[in-house]
């Protein structure tokens, strides 16, 4: 499949009724710690709190009728389940999660009030597949992966596409990589809307797969990730990483402090939740942010699902 320009206008509008078009917010004091003219598109206002509603909608919408009397199937241990649990409801379908044993109790407690089916296993990757391949075996639901399907990024990419029309002239956007769902839609979109915007990624130096998959030109997968960034424990999918690999100017590596860091800059001067996910962006600005002095930037915050009993600051 080709993800064309028409493709992800006809996305937009098969979702936007759906979805929350999220605030792009500024700040003044962050724009002169950097030096640049800083937009960001606050993905955390988003419906379950974290930009993967928008492709989760979009993989859903696009069912079958038949498909849907059996529901969908995911395992995630984070946002892509409580997406998948609300958007289901949203449709009247049934959603079955996969989800690990030490998944954080809040996203449990959201997936569930959402209406999902939860599914525990032993938290590996293993583990997770063999229990869904049983639970789609056992209940006929669609398998709808949490990145690496092209409705999903489709989705993703509209995002950065609102980024777009609200500012037309960004020289750079920054998005965290984690899979890639949302990298890969926002290189996307910039390469059909706005062509002249370079596409950076912001990855933790402890779950750095994708810089190390682009150093080397093939998917290095992701083993014994270590950071704060739990959205970003993923390895890059076989339709993730091409589109990466030819849209995306560069991956920025930040350290574990640097993305406390940018967190917590967020949280005080912007008075917004933030993920740490979401700050690995802001941090790969701030660590380069001579190359993009006096440029005007857009960074996607991807989420804002935090559980506060556990903040680093």
């Amino acid at each position: 499949m080709i993800i064309t320009k028409e493709s992800l206008q006809e996305t937009h509008t098969r979702i936007q009724e759906f979805i929350h078009r999220t605030p792009v917010m500024s700040s003044q004091l962050i724009n002169q710690i950097v030096g640049a003219d800083i937009y960001f598109k606050c993905e955390n206002f988003q419906k379950m709190g974290a930009f993967k509603m928008r492709g989760a909608t979009n993989a859903i919408l696009q069912l079958s009728e038949t498909e849907k009397e059996f529901g969908v199937a995911t395992h995630s241990s984070g946002n892509f389940a409580q997406a998948i649990a609300l958007a289901a409801k949203v449709q009247g379908i049934k959603a079955y999660i996969v989800m690990p044993s030490n998944a954080p109790e809040i996203k449990k407690t959201a997936v569930k009030g959402y209406g999902g089916e939860i599914i525990e296993c032993i938290p590996t990757l293993e583990a997770r597949e063999t229990t869904l391949n049983e639970v789609v075996n056992k209940t006929g639901a669609v398998f709808l992966h949490p990145y690496n399907d092209y409705q999903v990024i489709e989705g993703q990419a509209t995002a950065a596409m609102e980024l777009i029309e609200d500012h037309d002239d960004l020289d750079a956007i920054f998005a965290p990589v984690g899979g890639g769902g949302l990298l890969s839609g926002t290189a996307l979109a910039a390469h059909y809307f706005s062509p002249n915007t370079k596409i950076i990624a912001g990855e933790p130096m402890g779950a750095d797969d994708a810089w190390q998959s682009l150093q080397k030109g093939e998917i290095v997968p992701q083993t014994n990730p270590q950071t704060i960034a739990d959205g970003l424990l993923t390895s890059l999918g076989d339709k993730t990483f091409p589109i990466i690999k030819e849209h995306v100017e560069e991956i920025i590596r930040v350290e574990e402090k640097e993305i406390i860091a940018a967190m917590r800059l967020i949280w005080e001067r912007m008075k917004i939740i933030a993920e740490p996910s979401s700050a690995v962006a802001l941090a790969a600005l701030i660590k380069e942010k001579k190359k993009y002095k006096g440029q005007k930037v857009g960074i996607i915050l991807s989420g804002g699902n935090v559980e506060l009993s556990r903040l680093p600051f």
